[in-house]
């Protein structure tokens, strides 16, 4: 899931240690974490949490569980990265 997430324009994301989830940074991408969480799951179909689900210093992150197949983890990626391309254009 790191992998994915970090060939994402505006992505960024570390390697947890001992969590069955993941924390990426969305800062590059110039949305919200609430705007860019309920837009994944609304038009991308993948749910995660705003950051700031977990308070005022999650602003800039998003968490997606990683306790799942690795097939619907690899879907859940492609979903991001097809949703990514059409929607945060411009972005390195």
């Amino acid at each position: 899931m790191v992998a994915g997430l970090n060939k994402i324009s505006g992505f960024s994301c570390r390697v947890p240690h001992g969590a069955f989830y993941v924390f990426p940074n969305i800062t590059r991408t110039g949305w919200t974490s609430k705007k860019l969480a309920d837009a994944l799951l609304e038009e991308a179909g993948v749910a995660c949490l705003a950051g700031t689900a977990f308070g005022g210093f999650g602003e800039g992150y998003l968490r997606f569980s990683v306790a799942n197949s690795v097939e619907n983890i690899n879907l859940a990626l492609e979903r991001i990265a097809g949703w990514a391309s059409e929607n945060l254009r411009g972005i390195s």
